[in-house]
C-alpha cells in the first residue's frame, strides 16, 4: 500500500519514523558520527540542521543549538563528553575519500 495522499497522516507517518530514527540514535551512541557520515552521507549534526532548517521554513523559533541538542538527546557538548571516540586513521582516510554526496548543511 502506498503512503496516504493525506497531508496530515503521512506527516505522522513521517514524524513517528523520525522520532524512532533519534531513538535508535540515542541507544545506538557507540555509533559514531563518522561511520554514519562515511556509510550514509549524513549524520546527527545533519539532521540537527535539517530540523533547524524546517522550524525556520515553519515560522518556529529554534536556535541551531537547541536543534541539534534535541537530535542528540543532551546538550553536545555532554554527548561528545560520554560518547565521542576519536576518529581512527581508517575513520579519516574513508571520510576523505568519500566527500562527494554527503547532506552537509543542505535542507533537504
Amino acid at each position: 500500500m502506498p503512503m496516504p495522499e493525506n497531508d496530515a497522516e503521512r506527516d505522522a507517518l513521517q514524524a513517528a519514523a523520525f522520532r524512532r530514527l533519534l531513538t535508535h540514535l540515542e541507544e545506538r551512541s557507540d555509533v559514531q558520527n563518522i561511520d554514519l557520515m562515511n556509510l550514509a552521507g549524513f549524520c546527527r549534526n545533519c539532521l540537527g540542521k535539517w530540523v533547524k532548517a524546517a522550524a525556520d521554513v515553519q515560522g518556529v523559533p529554534l536556535s541551531a543549538d537547541e536543534a541539534r541538542d534535541a537530535v542528540y538527546g543532551m546538550p553536545y557538548a555532554e554527548w561528545k563528553e560520554r560518547h565521542q571516540r576519536p576518529a581512527t586513521e581508517a575513520q579519516q582516510a574513508a571520510f576523505a575519500s568519500g566527500s562527494a554526496g554527503r547532506a552537509g548543511d543542505s535542507a533537504g
